[in-house]
């Protein structure tokens, strides 16, 4: 018969096991990604890709599963759930969350960026790394930019060449203030609308068109009722990947390092599938009889925008970061 100090002991080593169990359970979870786009879509893979990462690198420990064709909500809906901490994380362009967190509206300007490469160094550099510590205030931690290539505009009335080719039409934006500014400085109306909307509001000629890139205008078939394309390339605005402080404050530092690694070797390998996807929209556009006006004079565009940045040059930080931004060569 064990004595009343045995009896003790094993009763504190019983509650030191117990202990240690449910702090294992604790910290070994699964994590919800959200993604707007299709299973087979640049994004998605690239959060699979990280997921898979993860679990490799903390042993299983950590998954992430990823909820894609706006199966938790589309892009709105599901930055504030993971603002709140519901959705762990998420894959959203920069217009968007531009309502959160105020530097994202300046990567989101028109005319910005003059190429892809210039893009791709200001967020690969300094800048990029900066914007990206800016979240925490607003309930998010910034991981990394994916690419989101160019977006043009596009309709099925006309072919645009010109800024008064858009005049008088119905073009849908994303749901950012921003963006149906710009598209009112260009004389058309903009009309805010859920990305999974669009297919239907073309179709049914609720709007007479949209701006996007090439991935996003072919995998959705905006292109069987949208048959001109310009390439006004007014934005280059990026994907960014959060993931909600919740989860972030969740996790140790070791693992934290760990996310942040895999976030920055999806990016890499997502930049990889997007140029191959890019092409491949072209090419599927074209041969459809997509009408594709390439040569058009973007000075006007670009001179339509000057109300929107004397506006966004009354905010001191935005001015400071437009002009670091067009310093980067």
């Amino acid at each position: 018969m064990l004595s009343r100090a045995e009896l003790s002991r094993t009763g504190v080593v019983f509650v030191a096991l117990l202990l240690a169990l449910c702090a294992t359970d604790a910290i070994a979870r699964e994590f919800r990604a959200a993604d707007t786009q299709t299973e087979d879509y640049p994004t998605v893979q690239a959060l699979r890709y990280m997921g898979a990462l993860i679990a490799e690198r903390t042993g299983g420990r950590h998954e992430v599963k990823v909820f894609h064709s706006r199966q938790l909500g589309e892009e709105k809906e599901t930055i504030e759930q993971t603002r709140a901490g519901a959705i762990d994380l998420n894959r959203t362009n920069v217009a968007l969350i531009g309502n959160f967190v105020p530097a994202m509206n300046v990567l989101a300007m028109p005319f910005l960026f003059r190429s892809i490469e210039h893009m791709q160094k200001v967020l690969d550099g300094p800048i990029g790394g900066e914007i990206l510590n800016s979240f925490e205030p607003y309930g998010f931690v910034g991981l990394c930019f994916y690419d989101s290539g160019a977006r043009s505009i596009y309709n099925g009335i006309r072919p645009i060449r010109s800024i008064e080719d858009l005049r008088g039409l119905r073009i849908r934006v994303q749901q950012s203030e921003l963006m149906s500014q710009m598209i009112r400085s260009l004389g058309a109306e903009p009309v805010e609308m859920p990305y999974g909307q669009v297919l239907t509001g073309l179709a049914n000629h609720l709007i007479d068109g949209a701006e996007n890139n090439w991935p996003s205008f072919v995998t959705t078939d905006h292109y069987k009722h949208a048959g001109h394309y310009t390439l006004t390339e007014h934005t280059m605005s990026p994907e960014v990947l959060v993931i909600s402080l919740k989860a972030w404050r969740s996790l140790s530092a070791e693992d934290q390092t760990i996310f942040r690694e895999a976030a920055r070797r999806s990016s890499r390998f997502m930049r990889e599938k997007w140029r191959d996807l890019e092409e491949q929209s072209q090419l599927k556009a074209r041969a459809a009889g997509v009408s594709i006006v390439r040569d058009i004079d973007r000075k006007p565009f670009e001179d339509a925008m000057a109300a929107i940045y004397t506006r966004a040059a009354q905010d001191p930080a935005a001015a400071i970061l437009i002009e670091r931004i067009r310093k980067v060569e």
